[in-house]
């Protein structure tokens, strides 16, 4: 089974995206980390410096990516009522 971390170290190298895409991917929904942060989550378990990849982070990279890649969705449309 896939940990978080995998899955976004997946994702990076599936995507081309570099640490600085990282970060500017998390910006995008207001979650701040920090370039030495990133790179202890592509760290192997047994490394001193490794961080886990929680669920909350996966979930803003995922949301941050969809903005990244399709842009801010546009305000909806109050229904018109006739």
């Amino acid at each position: 089974m896939l940990s978080n971390n995998d899955i976004l170290k997946k994702l990076r190298v599936a995507l081309e995206l570099k640490d600085e895409d990282v970060i500017k991917i998390l910006k995008l929904v207001d979650f701040e980390i920090t370039k030495s942060e990133v790179n202890a989550l592509y760290r192997t378990p047994e490394h001193q410096n490794f961080k886990p990849c929680g669920d909350q982070l996966l979930r803003n990279f995922l949301n941050g990516l969809i903005i990244f890649k399709r842009g801010p969705m546009p305000p909806k449309q109050p229904l018109k009522k006739d």
